[in-house]
């Protein structure tokens, strides 16, 4: 059974950095691409991050995020990451990870229940 857990969420001030955690069961996230994706109160689904399988574990970036936020894994703990620095209040949403690919035109439904992160002063 797939299921992915997502953690670490929190309330931090503007310029403040938080790491989400999503941890993996049921399957092997050394062997699937790994999507992030937010929705902010009253907004719908947007595409953060997703990151590939394969050594180098790259991944791509939402225009919003590039440069401030970072995905990575640990194949061994069988999670997936993602550094966010220099948070800013648009940042605020509730975060999900999900198996598989995204992009800014394909959002895919998160199962999850997500980690709220709220970013204010």
């Amino acid at each position: 059974q797939v299921q992915l857990v997502e953690s670490g969420g929190g309330s931090v001030q503007p310029g403040g950095s938080l790491r989400l955690s999503c941890a993996a069961s049921g399957f092997y996230i050394a062997t699937s691409a790994i999507t992030w994706v937010r929705q902010p109160p009253g907004k719908e689904l947007e595409w953060v991050s997703t990151t590939y399988p394969g050594g180098s574990g790259g991944g791509t970036y939402a225009d919003s995020v590039r440069g401030r936020f970072t995905a990575s894994r640990d194949n061994r703990e069988n999670t997936v990451y993602l550094q966010m620095d220099r948070l800013q209040s648009e940042d605020t949403a509730v975060y999900y990870c999900v198996k598989g690919l995204g992009g800014p035109r394909t959002v895919p439904q998160p199962l999850g229940q997500g980690t709220q992160v709220t970013v204010s002063s």
